[in-house]
């Protein structure tokens, strides 16, 4: 069950009748050398690890440690308890649970780098709510991690997920292709579908440089998680609706590569361009930092 490529894997699940995810876990058997079992139980524990990020960024007093975040996804919570969202009910779930999430990271909580620290708020953020809005069980979305990890691997092997190779594009756009893959297989969508979408969810933000103000992984990277839940849950909509991908999987990943590294140096994590080069960013950074 070996594949470094879309195409590769995708000719595996057509050839064995296989969803993403069952062939992504023979492969991890062949790997690894652990059993099925063993290897849903470490993503069982990545799974409640993220449940609890979710929860405590949702309902807890959590601030980084700089001071420029904490609450917001607490906010949108509160708003949406008392208005109708302007996004709709399972939009606002998501993009509150993933700014969330990444709130507990800045405050050095424990979250799972899904692929990084940076986008670590988009799966969690997506899966969870799916979880929560369509009753699915947590085997369901462990096949979902599994699936996105398919995706991740692809990416990781053939491009970067790193913001200080790639930009922002390589980090959260990675993160909403794993995680639009997921829902669309989570949803019955196809194997080529998945692939689409996450396709899409790359396509849609190609070019976005990583600017992070005065260095830390807190803004404008916190919205920009909310992005990636809304890209993800966009196009897994798009895919699921018998829309594909006019450029193939494994060329989207390509020219994410290419774009990635024609990105100034200034703007891939290096708090030299961009908003953290701004006034206020200026200002944020000799405040947070002395400097």
């Amino acid at each position: 069950m070996n594949f470094t490529n879309g195409k590769e894997l995708l000719d595996l699940c057509n050839k064995h009748n296989k969803r993403i995810y069952e062939v992504m876990l023979a492969k991890e058997v062949e790997l690894s050398g652990l059993s099925e079992e063993e290897i849903r139980g470490k993503m069982r524990e990545s799974l409640e690890i993220m449940k609890s990020a979710v929860n405590s960024g949702l309902n807890e007093e959590v601030k980084s440690l700089s001071g420029l975040i904490g609450g917001e996804g607490k906010k949108i919570k509160k708003r949406r308890d008392t208005h109708k969202p302007v996004c709709g009910l399972v939009m606002s779930k998501a993009i509150s649970s993933a700014m969330a999430v990444l709130e507990v990271n800045a405050a050095m909580g424990r979250i799972v780098a899904a692929p990084t620290a940076g986008s670590c708020g988009i799966i969690p953020g997506t899966l969870i709510t799916m979880q929560e809005e369509f009753g699915l069980e947590d085997e369901d979305i462990i096949n979902a991690l599994i699936t996105a990890s398919a995706i991740g691997m692809i990416i990781t092997k053939n491009a970067t997920v790193a913001g200080a190779e790639g930009g922002c594009q390589a980090e959260t756009g990675s993160a909403a292709g794993m995680a639009a893959g997921a829902v669309v297989e989570l949803m019955g969508g196809t194997p080529e579908a998945s692939l689409s979408a996450a396709s899409m969810c790359i396509k849609n933000i190609l070019g976005l440089v990583c600017d992070p103000i005065a260095g830390l992984v807190e803004v404008p990277c916190q919205t920009r998680n909310a992005m990636g839940a809304a890209n993800a849950l966009i196009c897994a909509e798009i895919a699921l609706s018998g829309v594909s991908s006019i450029i193939p999987f494994d060329e989207v990943v390509d020219t994410m590569y290419k774009v990635g590294r024609s990105i100034p140096f200034e703007l891939r994590e290096t708090a030299l361009g961009g908003l953290a080069d701004t006034p206020t960013g200026r200002k944020i950074q000799k405040q947070v930092l002395g400097e």
